[in-house]
């Protein structure tokens, strides 16, 4: 992010290693300097989502996740939304005097405002919902606790809730998607790239792995940037890649080649 320019990522999509919960071939990270990087390279009103868990360290959690969310705001991130990956397939992780784990957050930060909003939308009908009117009836507290009835007309479809469910490692192909130990699922960065960007848009993950990001930006029309200090992980990126290339280019022999790296062209890892 040091040869990056101020005011130059419109998204940012990424999961660091945290708590030591995977093997990342020996790396660290120090997530204050990168949290006040990001915020120096992000454009104003572009986002960053930042998926991260927790590790229960002597039976208790570490709160490693709040931490790093406070320190976003501190440097000058606005929380935008408190989202969750609920994962639909999890493993039985969680110890014997406590539920098991199925969920990890998906923070949403923005410097400012967010410049896009494209809202995924559902067609699922709330019990409250008069079909005629299309009106939401409901209740909501006042702020001295008073009940008070409310009415919300509803315009074509609804906004889906900030709880989204993903199969682990759905999407990534066996050959390269699982060659990282903590890989996200392809439809959780498809999402959030239709949600807070557009067409041409600059995508960057600064913990690339295998390269899920780059890859779901590619096929959504985005120019991507990414940052991998592993060299096995870089090179794991890089191949994923040049197979989706060459695979479109096979499929759309006149079409132009996708778009890449806009630092230092036909790189994938900076």
């Amino acid at each position: 992010m040091g040869r990056m320019p101020d005011c130059f990522i419109d998204l940012t999509i990424t999961s660091p290693p945290y708590d030591n919960l995977r093997v990342y071939k020996g790396y660290e990270f120090d997530y204050k300097s990168i949290i006040r990087e990001l915020f120096r390279t992000t454009k104003i009103g572009g986002v960053v989502v930042w998926v991260v868990g927790d590790a229960t360290v002597n039976g208790g959690e570490t709160g490693t996740s709040f931490k790093q969310a406070l320190f976003f705001i501190e440097s000058g991130f606005y929380l935008h939304d408190t989202m969750i990956y609920q994962k639909d397939n999890p493993p039985p992780v969680g110890g014997n005097n406590r539920y098991f784990q199925h969920f990890e957050y998906m923070f949403v930060f923005s410097k400012g405002k967010p410049k896009t909003f494209n809202p995924i939308t559902s067609v699922r009908r709330n019990k409250w919902e008069d079909k005629r009117t299309r009106r939401f009836k409901g209740f909501t507290r006042d702020k001295n606790g008073d009940f008070i009835k409310k009415e919300v007309s509803l315009c074509g479809d609804v906004k889906i809730g900030n709880i989204w469910k993903y199969v682990v490692g759905g999407g990534s192909s066996v050959d390269f998607g699982t060659k990282h130990p903590a890989g996200f699922p392809e439809k959780l960065v498809e999402d959030h790239i239709f949600s807070w960007s557009n067409k041409e848009n600059l995508i960057y993950d600064p913990f690339m792995g295998s390269g899920t990001t780059a890859k779901v930006a590619i096929l959504n029309n985005r120019n991507f940037i990414g940052s991998e200090i592993s060299e096995e992980y870089c090179t794991v990126a890089e191949e994923r890649i040049s197979c989706l290339q060459l695979n479109i280019q096979e499929a759309h022999p006149c079409a132009e080649r996708p778009p890449q790296d806009t630092l230092e062209a036909g790189s994938t890892c900076v």
